[in-house]
């Protein structure tokens, strides 16, 4: 199907990330399902899109950018260990300076974890993972796609950071300034959620061929 699949799954991609979370669908999926039934099948939706996205992307005419290089491999391969470890540090954790906080209301400016290094983990994780793919890739169809998600993540920061501000007001400011003054052992990561991101870096080498058709080993 080539470049109409990329585009059909582009589009749904997309819309498939806009329509559930706005209202009226998002009240009454939330009724029909539950809040946590919700969010897993917001998340299986997204995952199995994103799949289809990336898929599709493979299956586009292939049109190079620039020629590709051994040292290329080592791109995604160096980059995704620090996002692995990113996301297990950022998931489920609270953080009002962002999305994907869970307890926000809990979250201790003393003590921020992965916040003090930076208040927008889980999109510079999204920012990381993209580039670092689309160097490695360096067809039109994937820096489109993964060029995308990277504009996506750095433009989402400083929208989130504008919302937040208007939501809390002097808070922001104020809370901010306390965490980037906690001292960076004060925010030591979580040991445990260290070695599930090792776990998810392995697990995630081990998978890719069989999900992508591609082995990200040299």
């Amino acid at each position: 199907m080539g470049w109409t699949e990329f585009a059909t799954a582009f589009a749904v991609f997309f819309l498939s990330h806009s329509l559930p979370v706005r209202p009226p669908l998002r009240p009454a999926l939330q009724a029909a399902l539950g809040p946590r039934g919700f969010t897993l099948a917001y998340s299986a939706l997204s995952l199995a899109v994103l799949a289809w996205l990336i898929g599709a992307a493979g299956r586009a005419p292939y049109v190079p950018l620039w020629d590709w290089a051994p040292w290329q491999v080592y791109v995604p391969l160096l980059t995704m260990l620090p996002v692995c470890l990113i996301l297990t540090q950022a998931v489920a954790r609270p953080n009002p300076f962002s999305f994907g906080g869970a307890r926000n209301g809990q979250f201790d400016p003393a003590r921020p974890g992965i916040v003090r290094l930076h208040r927008h983990p889980l999109l510079l994780a999204l920012a990381l993972w993209a580039a670092a793919h689309a160097i490695a890739n360096g067809d039109l169809a994937h820096v489109m796609l993964f060029g995308t998600f990277a504009a996506f993540a750095l433009l989402g920061m400083r929208l989130i950071d504008n919302r937040r501000q208007r939501e809390m007001g002097s808070t922001w400011r104020i809370t901010l300034a306390t965490v980037a003054s906690t001292p960076i052992l004060r925010s030591a990561a979580s040991l445990p959620r260290l070695g599930i991101g090792i776990a998810l870096y392995a697990a995630l080498i081990w998978l890719h061929p069989h999900l992508f058709g591609v082995s990200p080993l040299p």
